[in-house]
């Protein structure tokens, strides 16, 4: 009592320790820091625990695993080490633990017949693959042996046995005539589970001499045949005749006729049997039974029903298949075999067993020094399964004591790990009938904390909704995560705001004081780091006025208005529906900033119309109805549909045509275009009406073809300008003859969707094509070059046949045949189709860079044989990503590209590619399953090139004869600055420009003062940055120097006489005489003439308005610069630099949709691009006068004032 007590208590006291357990690290799925870790090996891909090869072909057997550092592979065969150097048939991958043993170059495949298991280990542990069983398949040939001809009376039972071979897997047995034409099969005669062909009673028309029996053996693609068979079955009527004076009374073959008799199983013999299944197998039982009427079969449960939707029956009810069985569907299974004259049964006592199968399998644990952790292994099975642990591969009995590690059945538990703890575990749950085996390690890590986020990123979302703001991480210890917002804010807390496990923010009702920037710290023992975001909260978007509903009169106008109000740094799209669909391609539909116009209403415009609107963050919508009413009434004529015709006649009855007539309905004052004739097929879609033909207004009978095996109902439908009537009263009814099919299906193809099948397809006959009962389709197939016979199985009305264990894409010439209860369709023509591809095995080989320029580079790869491709080769993908700026010397989050080209190229181009950068890349072969291996990574490397505009120009702190200059270095400095070019010069009152100056500056500084300038002058600043390549584009800024105190005072002086009454009336007669004669010369300039002002703006045009095109609205006379002279001008007034003193950088012209398919590229035959890559770049200041705006009336004003 004392003992069990203690056993109590010791166990309770393990549940606490494994609850109070830290819980195990969980690594990010991140490219980078899985690179940078250190791991235990991880098995990734392994040959089948059972590898049937095929013995003419080499024999590779997989073994790939992970780690850091990358581990090295071992193997063991029938459980002694394998030494592949001492055998020169067996070679292994390089990188790669995968085997290839050549057997096509004299190596022998029962020489490798063995259980394999491969190690795979690194410093912190090894993992070991399944015992992989590798057997070469056999397809042996039919034993010779003497067969009796079969005589058999009329109504007894036969089984003809089939014996097949045993082979390796077992073949596919099927019986088929010296035609090679399957043998029919029906509840009378069927074939068995195990080949042989049963008869439950022989009947005169099943004499032959050529039953076959065939046995396919997939793996090695052989069929094997046996001896064909022959049947003789004697009637009774002319057996008497014949034997009667031989034959005394009691002989069997006395002159008793056929008698029907009662059932008797054939097979399974006896009153019981037994079966065992696995669990998740598919459960076969079968009964097969003689007698005369052929008897039926039915299945019962005792004490239970058949499984829903997992039930089957089979062989015309005789097989019984049960899918997914499991331990419940053990029981006893009853057969019952019944005639009119009596019933047999069988009962089959089913076991279900169970192959082990996990209920928790081993997961790898990351953990700290110091801390706790459990590996669990849990698995069921029948019988129930042992559990077994082994160590880096070594039974854990003897493997290297651990202080750390206690071993407690399926659970081992780890206490205050260290470094040397980690390790690869192995569970192995085995029984009788097989063994699960899992790797899980253990990996002990000390790394201070990360976080995966991109630094800035931005988060926009619209108010009132959730914003959630990333912040992955990872360390060991794991670290803490706190959140702050600002950059000096204090720690957020409170229930306004939810904090993830895996380090988000969630700000569950986002407001626009939620707007800011947020910071993310992550800290644990060994270190601290932090990382901001930014969040932007948008206002929503919102329907203001919505469309209502409407009424309009037939051929009226409709409009339809949905005015929106939106934040104004989203760009909202408007999409108009009708009915949930696309508006009609009708330019009646007239689509306005705020409203929907319809012009000329129909009847077919009647519906619900609904206005769309879509941002980036949000989409709001509002629906609307029309109706369309007819106008009011006129005493005009009324014009109408007609009346439907009436009184069809059909006459001339043929089997393949037919005479139909009919009288006219009223036109309604529009006569009649048109007879519409339509037909319903009441045998195979009644109900449904489809398109005969048409025939013109003056006609009233039409001679109609017709298909076999249909019956035909005909209506007929008048069509005037006004429309189209109801359908006239059905026709009498005439069903056509049946026939052989005068068609076969269309659309044949030929496509695996496994590496190991063909899928065969066609389109379906339509059901006046079957031309009669039955229709059937005979679906054959052979390989190309290869098979000179036809396999060839006739399927039921269905659209797809299934040919498995085929080889990998290989080609296959398929032809599929209609038929029916009344023969066959004319002979089908051949298609040519493929087995399942599977993914290409090889990556492309001497992958080889050119740069061109700094943004563009020439890609080179030797293309793959195409025998690895094992697949339609579609191209190759490049995918290529940065790895860091030579300039800034910082990473970045790496976002790879990819550029797809199509067929069989060997080369490409990478556009769009940063200046001095380091870059990565690697291609891979593209087939219809996916994508290949990568071939190593190649590293190239851009040159510099010149810098973009420097980010900001400030000029501050004016005094009378000096400026201060500030900026920002170039954001894309795309090279080594070496100094920055400074250009400016005078601007009078005329606008006219000054000598030019040109300083060059280092280009470690960030501001300048200009001193020695003119008091109230307003200068132009050009100023630009450049790289040993050459100078960027430039940034442009105006300022002015403040005016002298002494010339203020002397103007001030002066105000009294321009404050006379004479002086101020003067001047406003001046004024009125310029206003009236620049209003003369806009006159004159708007029909095309010259003026004075004119020219002189013609010769001093402004560099800052750009050439336009001439549906830009832009005058004509700005579309040219006529010499360098006229680049550089002050700017326009509507046109200066914004408020913020900085200039917005030009759009670059390139993109990367010139270039290949990952972004939308196009590419000639050669590789090359289509389209010139280029850029634009401001053009140089020069000295000079020039004048920047076009007269006006105000301009004058302001400068004569």
């Amino acid at each position: 009592m004392m003992r069990k007590k203690s056993v109590s208590a010791s166990k309770a006291s393990l549940v606490l320790f494994l609850c109070q357990m830290i819980s195990a690290l969980e690594v990010p799925l991140d490219s980078k820091l899985l690179e940078e870790l250190s791991q235990p090996p991880t098995i990734t891909q392994q040959s089948p625990k059972d590898y049937i090869v095929d013995p003419r072909e080499n024999i590779v057997i997989q073994c790939e695993a992970k780690g850091k550092p990358p581990p090295s592979f071992s193997w063991t065969r029938n459980g002694t080490h394998f030494d592949i150097d001492k055998d020169a048939q067996v070679t292994m991958k390089p990188n790669s633990g995968t085997l290839v043993i050549n057997i096509m170059n004299g190596g022998k495949a029962e020489a490798y017949e063995g259980v394999y298991q491969c190690t795979a280990r690194n410093e912190r542990g090894a993992a070991i693959s399944n015992n992989i069983v590798i057997r070469p398949s056999r397809s042996p040939l039919w034993t010779k042996e003497k067969l009796e001809p079969n005589q058999v009376r009329e109504g007894d039972s036969l089984v003809l046995h089939c014996r097949p071979p045993v082979g390796l897997p077992p073949p596919i047995i099927f019986w088929m005539d010296n035609a090679f034409q399957r043998l029919p099969q029906s509840e009378r005669v069927s074939q068995g589970l195990n080949g042989d062909l049963y008869f439950s009673n022989v009947q005169p028309e099943d004499t032959r001499e050529d039953y076959i029996c065939y046995a396919r053996f997939n793996h090695t693609q052989t069929i094997q045949q046996k001896q064909p068979i022959s049947v003789k079955v004697f009637s009774m009527d002319s057996l008497n005749d014949t034997i009667a004076a031989n034959l005394s009374d009691t002989d069997i073959y006395g002159a008793k006729p056929v008698t029907e008799r009662q059932p008797v199983l054939l097979t399974p013999t006896g009153s019981t049997s037994t079966k065992v299944e696995l669990r998740g197998n598919v459960l076969l039982l079968e009964c097969i039974a003689a007698g005369l009427p052929t008897p039926v079969i039915r299945w019962i449960k005792e004490g239970g029903e058949l499984p829903a939707n997992r039930t089957f029956f089979e062989n015309f009810k005789k097989t019984l298949k049960i899918i997914d069985v499991s331990e419940a569907d053990s029981g006893n299974y009853k057969c019952i075999a019944r005639n009119i004259l009596g019933s047999a049964h069988h009962v089959i006592s089913v076991t279900v067993k169970a192959a082990p199968y996990w209920i928790t399998a081993p997961r790898n644990l990351v953990l700290s020094p110091g801390e706790d952790g459990t590996l669990i292994c849990r698995a069921n099975g029948n019988p129930k399964p042992n559990i077994s642990w082994l160590a880096n591969g070594v039974p854990i009995a003897i493997a290297p004591e651990d202080p750390s590690r206690k071993v407690d059945g399926d659970t081992i538990i780890f206490s205050h790990v260290q470094e040397r703890s980690s390790a690869v575990y192995q569970c192995n749950a085995s029984n009788e009938y097989g063994y699960l085996l899992a790797n899980a390690f253990v990996n002990v890590l000390a790394e201070p904390p990360r976080i995966l986020t991109s630094a800035n990123k931005l988060y926009q979302v619209i108010s009132d909704s959730p914003a959630l703001l990333d912040c992955a991480y990872f360390g060991s210890p794991k670290p803490e995560i706190e959140w702050f917002k600002g950059v000096k804010g204090s720690i957020l807390r409170g229930n306004e705001y939810i904090f993830h496990d895996n380090g988000t923010l969630e700000i569950p009702v986002a407001q626009k004081d939620s707007t800011g920037t947020y910071t993310c710290v992550a800290r644990n023992e060994l270190g601290k780091i932090q990382n901001e975001v930014q969040l932007e909260v948008k206002d929503p978007t919102m329907i203001i006025k919505q469309p209502e509903y409407k009424v309009v009169q037939r051929y009226g106008q409709v409009s339809f208005e949905c005015i929106i109000k939106h934040d104004s740094t989203l760009l909202p799209t408007v999409i108009w529906l009708k009915d949930n669909d696309e508006l009609p391609d009708d330019e009646r539909f007239l689509v306005g900033k705020d409203n929907l116009t319809i012009m000329n209403v129909t009847d077919r415009d009647d519906g619900t119309y609904t206005c769309i609107v879509n941002t980036t963050l949000d989409s709001v919508s509002a629906s609307a109805v029309l109706t369309v009413v007819a106008a009011p009434p006129t005493p005009a004529i009324i014009y109408a549909r007609p009346n439907p015709p009436f009184d069809l006649e059909l006459t001339g009855q043929l089997e393949r045509s037919v005479e139909l007539s009919w009288i006219p309905g009223d036109e309604n004052n529009s006569p009649i275009t048109n007879f519409v004739i339509e037909y319903e097929d009441g045998l195979h879609e009644p109900g449904v009406w489809h398109y005969q033909t048409e025939v013109p207004g003056t006609q009233t009978t039409v001679q109609l073809k017709l298909s076999p095996y249909v019956n035909y109902s005909f209506r007929v439908i008048a069509v005037n300008e006004i429309g189209r009537s109801q359908p006239s009263e059905p026709s009498e009814q005439y069903l056509t003859k049946s026939a052989s099919p005068d068609e076969n299906p269309s659309n044949v193809q030929g496509i695996g969707s496994e590496p190991d099948n063909l899928v065969i397809t066609w389109e379906s006959l339509k059901g006046f094509q079957s031309n009669g009962p039955g229709l059937q389709y005979k679906v054959s197939w052979r390989q190309k070059d290869v098979d000179d016979e036809w396999t060839s199985v006739i399927v039921a009305n269905v659209s797809k046949y299934i040919v498995s264990g085929t080889p990998t894409f290989v080609p296959y010439e398929i032809k599929v045949q209609a038929l029916n209860d009344l023969g066959y369709a004319p002979e089908p023509s051949e298609v040519i189709g493929h087995s399942g591809e599977d993914l290409p095995m090889v990556a492309p080989g001497n992958v080889q860079v050119h740069v061109v320029n700094s943004t563009l580079a020439k890609v080179h790869w030797d293309p793959v044989p195409l025998k690895t491709v094992r697949g339609h080769l579609q191209g190759y993908k490049v995918y290529y990503w940065k790895v860091q700026s030579l300039s800034r010397r910082s990473r970045r989050h790496v976002e790879k590209k990819i550029l797809t080209f199509r067929g069989n190229k060997t080369f490409g181009m990478l556009p769009g590619l940063e200046p001095y950068s380091s870059y990565k890349l690697n291609v891979r072969v593209v087939n219809g399953k996916g994508e290949g291996p990568a071939s190593p990574d190649k590293v190239f490397k851009t040159p510099e090139g010149v810098p973009s505009s420097p980010s900001f120009l400030k000029i501050t702190n004016p005094t009378l004869d000096s400026l201060t200059l500030e900026w920002g270095s170039p954001t894309h400095p795309n090279g080594v600055l070496t100094s920055y070019i400074l250009k400016f010069q005078p601007i009078n009152n005329t606008h006219e420009l000054g000598p030019l100056v040109e300083i060059r500056i280092p280009a470690n500084e960030s501001s300048l003062i200009l001193k020695n300038l003119n008091y109230s002058t307003r200068y132009k600043f050009y100023f630009n940055a450049q790289t040993s390549v050459g100078s960027g584009s430039q940034i442009t800024e105006e300022a002015v120097t403040i005016m002298d105190e002494g010339k203020m005072a002397m103007a001030s002086r002066q105000v009294d006489i321009a404050t006379q009454g004479w002086f101020i009336g003067l001047m406003c007669a001046v004024a009125l005489l310029i206003l009236i004669l620049l209003i003369v010369c806009f006159i004159r300039r708007n029909k095309g003439g010259k003026y004075p002002v004119k020219e002189k703006e013609d010769a001093h045009a402004d560099p800052e308005i750009q050439p336009m095109k001439e549906d830009d609205g832009t005058f004509g006379e700005y579309r040219s610069l006529e010499s360098d002279a006229e680049d550089h001008k002050p700017l326009k007034k509507g046109s200066r630099t914004p408020s913020d003193r900085t200039v917005k950088k030009e759009d670059s012209d390139d993109s990367l949709v010139d270039y290949g398919e990952g972004v939308n590229g196009q590419f000639n035959e050669d590789g090359s691009f289509i389209g010139q890559y280029s850029g634009k770049k401001e053009k140089e200041p020069a000295e000079g006068n020039e004048s920047s705006e076009a007269p006006s009336p105000v301009n004058a004003m302001n400068s004569f004032v």
